[in-house]
């Protein structure tokens, strides 16, 4: 489970702002982000299936991954073959543009439990499910998504979005923003049983995830991430880990963006 919110050229310091918490078992062993060694992607590296939830290139590609709840529908929710983490990592180290890489998925979608994915290749963003629904290029504007379709009025979803579009109203977006933005998710608050979705959980566990921010026994936000990318290609991201609400390591990451 994991709540992202992304400004696209919606600032002029910052053709991309990404803002995102990432929700995860304590016990599911997690690298956190670094540039990994087998290819050119910094992200975190989900130890269990060796994909990502949020990652970026040096060639200024991006993704983001999350998955879709909906176990109402799902009577007898079977767990399919490949992890949604290879979905992240695979547009990454692709060299399509993101329609040729999109459409490249057409014949793997039922491959993978329900998913929403967000990809940019340095010109479009584009967002994808394996809902039966179609691909949507995105225009310019601030989108946030949780764990259903793009958007969808879910009460963290709407505060995400709302969080990152005051951040935007600042005069100027650099290095010296990404603190803010790692704290623009971390609200710890639940809300009302009538304000949230019914996708088949307890309502005790839809109550939990209702918040930007989980903490719970065994369960919670395990890493909040901000990412500013400047029209002149320099890329600023920043990792901060958690468990069980504290704070664990930081990381940071600056660099140029190859060929720019």
């Amino acid at each position: 489970m994991c709540l992202l919110a992304v400004a696209f050229r919606m600032h002029s310091d910052a053709p991309l702002i990404v803002i995102s918490n990432r929700d995860e078992f304590y016990e599911r062993p997690t690298l956190p982000m670094h540039w990994w060694t087998d290819e050119a992607i910094l992200a975190g590296r989900d130890q269990q299936a060796k994909g990502t939830w949020l990652g970026i290139s040096k060639n200024g590609r991006f993704a983001a991954v999350t998955n879709f709840r909906n176990i109402r529908r799902d009577a007898m929710p079977q767990t399919k073959s490949r992890s949604r983490g290879e979905l992240v990592t695979g547009f990454l180290s692709s060299t399509r543009d993101v329609h040729q890489w999109a459409s490249s998925l057409n014949s793997s979608l039922s491959d993978y439990d329900g998913f929403n994915l967000m990809i940019f290749d340095g010109i479009t963003l584009l967002y994808v499910n394996n809902q039966g629904d179609p691909v949507q290029v995105l225009e310019p504007g601030v989108y946030a998504l949780s764990n259903h379709r793009l958007d969808s009025p879910w009460p963290k979803v709407d505060y995400a979005r709302e969080q990152l579009e005051r951040v935007l109203s600042a005069d100027t977006i650099n290095q010296a923003t990404l603190p803010t933005l790692l704290n623009t998710l971390a609200l710890e608050k639940t809300y009302a049983p009538h304000l949230l979705p019914d996708t088949g959980i307890t309502v005790e566990w839809e109550t939990l995830l209702s918040s930007p921010f989980i903490i719970s026994e065994g369960y919670g936000t395990r890493a909040a991430t901000a990412i500013i990318i400047s029209p002149e290609g320099k890329v600023s991201a920043a990792e901060q880990g958690f468990e069980n609400g504290e704070k664990l390591g930081f990381n940071q990451f600056d660099y140029q963006i190859l060929g720019n």
